[in-house]
């Protein structure tokens, strides 16, 4: 072996190749005394402690908790600039559509993002990449939507691409020229879904600059029925799909990711009954992002009833410029266990298997077990409870990707 973790206080992983659901959620192995063996960046022990195992390279867990690698599953990762002036028209009341409307929102991250070049956006995702890696997120998903014209989404796509390519993080490439209307089509939104679904969506196909196709499907932005023609088209031209639904209104969003076969549908904080059980019925992952309801003083998705209903939940940061510029999936997890009122076990289903699940990887990441990825965290906390219980502070220790340390708090 290359690397032997020895001395795991506890060891807590999720199980298997595909998102659990309902009472599965919450089981997870818990096994004190463990250990952890590493080959060409595999694992291939993970078991009790043994004298007998030996490697090149020996880490002391000292008692430690020791999980799988965090997945950020929802990120806007790639932007140019920040949108900290909106700061106070949120707390005047403003809402988000209202802002968009007024030329603000995504529109002013499309002008910035627009006049940065790849080079300068490629610099920023770096830094945000490492400071992502010093919380314990070892695999992320970044979409496009703040280009909204052939060059800028493309210019997004392949910055991402980049960024994988230039590790260590490694990261999941999501289209979603359907984040908004550009301003040059504010009057012709029929010619700006033609535009996606006739000439950037084909571009991006050629280059393999993606394997998601995102949609934006909420009122103001685009109907259920528009939605479903660029997810279908995107269908068409090989990708998977995905569907921002029900974030602000029930406009039948759930039931359209559940018809246009969406891997998973995010957001959901409206969502209603029917929606919920149409996500169930046609095992739709739901991607539910409370750090992104805490910074707008929103309601929280309702969680418990999707765990009633064998929906399958992820959690994510929503990292974004504008209504969650946070990428600290720590906070995000203590969120969700204090406002969606899940158990540390079911969240951390959601911020690994379920994660990886959501971005097609649940059979490399997502877990410790033999023939996965070695991509693990080794926590300053004696056990799963406890990094809850700490919320707001990084306990993150030492984090581990493909068998080698990326970094050290």
């Amino acid at each position: 072996m290359d690397l032997l973790l020895k001395n795991i206080g506890l060891l807590a992983t999720p199980y298997g190749t595909c998102p659990k659901s309902g009472k599965q959620q919450g089981e997870i192995t818990l096994l004190s005394g463990a250990a952890i063996g590493v080959k060409d960046g595999r694992i291939v022990y993970s078991g009790a402690s043994d004298d007998s195992l030996h490697a090149k390279e020996t880490i002391d867990c000292s008692g430690k908790l020791v999980t799988p690698g965090l997945v950020d599953c929802h990120t806007h990762l790639v932007f140019g600039g920040w949108r900290q002036h909106e700061m106070a028209q949120k707390l005047a009341g403003i809402a988000y559509l209202d802002i968009l409307k007024a030329g603000g929102g995504i529109l002013s991250t499309v002008k910035a993002t627009r006049e940065a070049t790849q080079e300068q956006l490629f610099q920023k995702g770096l830094g945000l990449t490492r400071e992502m890696l010093s919380f314990g997120t070892t695999t992320c998903e970044g979409k496009s939507g703040y280009g909204l014209d052939l060059a800028g989404e493309t210019m997004q796509l392949r910055v991402i691409r980049q960024l994988d390519r230039s590790g260590p993080m490694e990261l999941a490439a999501t289209f979603m020229g359907a984040h908004a209307v550009p301003e040059e089509y504010k009057n012709d939104k029929e010619g700006y879904i033609r535009l996606i679904c006739d000439l950037i969506l084909p571009a991006v196909a050629d280059e393999k600059l993606a394997e998601f196709c995102d949609v934006f499907c909420e009122t103001g932005v685009f109907s259920p029925d528009e939605s479903s023609r660029i997810l279908n088209r995107a269908r068409q031209l090989g990708f998977r799909v995905k569907a921002h639904a029900d974030e602000i209104d029930p406009i039948g969003g759930a039931q359209m990711a559940a018809e246009c076969g969406c891997i998973s549908a995010e957001h959901l904080i409206a969502a209603d009954d029917d929606g919920i059980a149409a996500l169930a019925e046609n095992n739709v992952i739901a991607v539910l992002l409370p750090a992104t309801s805490f910074y707008l003083g929103k309601p929280y998705a309702r969680a418990r009833k999707m765990v009633e209903s064998n929906v399958a939940i992820a959690v994510a940061t929503d990292f974004n410029p504008g209504s969650s510029p946070n990428l600290n999936l720590q906070l995000a997890m203590s969120l969700a266990c204090m406002q969606y009122r899940l158990t540390p076990e079911q969240v951390l289903t959601a911020v690994t298997l379920n994660a990886a699940s959501a971005i097609g990887r649940a059979g490399n990441i997502g877990s410790i077990e033999q023939g996965k990825q070695a991509d693990v965290v080794i926590w300053d906390a004696p056990d799963l409870d406890y990094i809850f219980y700490r919320y707001g502070s990084n306990l993150a220790k030492t984090i581990i990707k493909r068998g080698e340390i990326v970094c050290q708090n």
